[in-house]
């Protein structure tokens, strides 16, 4: 296994890659996704060759049609958007925090549908299509739960190796979690999933909550 905890290392592994890094974004939109999601679209060195989603900040079939309006909204309809499964690994109820995001996701702003439609391939089968075709070259940021990666580990057992470098936001190290004490809300809410992606021997950079409490001040 190789997992990291992000740091001054994360500038590091980014910078060993020349030219345009393609990149998997699994997301759970969510006013914080939808955020990041618009900085990697803004970022000359990526290329974002696909959404997949799951729940989280949002049931999945929210999530999906936040994804496929963020595209639409930000000018590129052409990123294919793949929808993962609503429900953890073992199949219990997921936990949704409607509390922090509102009922649709953005913060009660109820925008209107996309004009587009999700991929009809699910998201695991998306990852491991596209790793396939470029193995060694795809990063995937994982922004939820990690049952999409888990699930394509589970039915590919080349996944795990030909992912360039997964990229995780989840996990406490030298913090208290925020779901519990000894909780994060992205490992917790599939913490079976989890356990796959940390063990698969895929190159994973974990950028814990220790790192996203922090608040960075520049005094002029």
């Amino acid at each position: 296994m190789d997992v990291k905890a992000a740091g001054s290392v994360a500038q590091d592994q980014f910078s060993k890659h020349a030219g345009r890094r393609k990149v998997i974004i699994d997301t759970d939109p969510g006013i914080d996704d939808m955020m990041a999601i618009l900085m990697a679209f803004q970022a000359p060195e990526i290329e974002v060759i696909g959404l997949t989603t799951i729940f989280g900040n949002v049931n999945t079939d929210l999530a999906t049609i936040n994804a496929l309006h963020l595209c639409e909204m930000a000018g590129h309809p052409e990123i294919p958007v793949a929808e993962g499964p609503s429900e953890p690994l073992k199949r219990v109820k997921p936990r949704i925090a409607y509390f922090e995001h509102g009922s649709d996701g953005l913060g009660e702003t109820y925008q209107a549908k996309p004009n587009f439609q999700k991929l009809s391939k699910d998201a695991a089968d998306f990852l491991i299509e596209n790793v396939t075709e470029f193995p060694g070259e795809v990063t995937v940021v994982g922004l939820g739960p990690l049952t999409n990666l888990a699930l394509a580990i589970q039915k590919d057992s080349n996944f795990a190796k030909n992912v360039g470098q997964l990229v995780v936001l989840g996990g406490s190290f030298n913090a208290s979690g925020n779901v519990n004490p000894a909780a994060e809300a992205n490992l917790f809410g599939d913490p079976e999933a989890a356990d796959i992606v940390f063990t698969s021997g895929m190159n994973t950079l974990a950028i814990g909550i220790d790192l996203t409490t922090q608040k960075m001040t520049c005094v002029k």
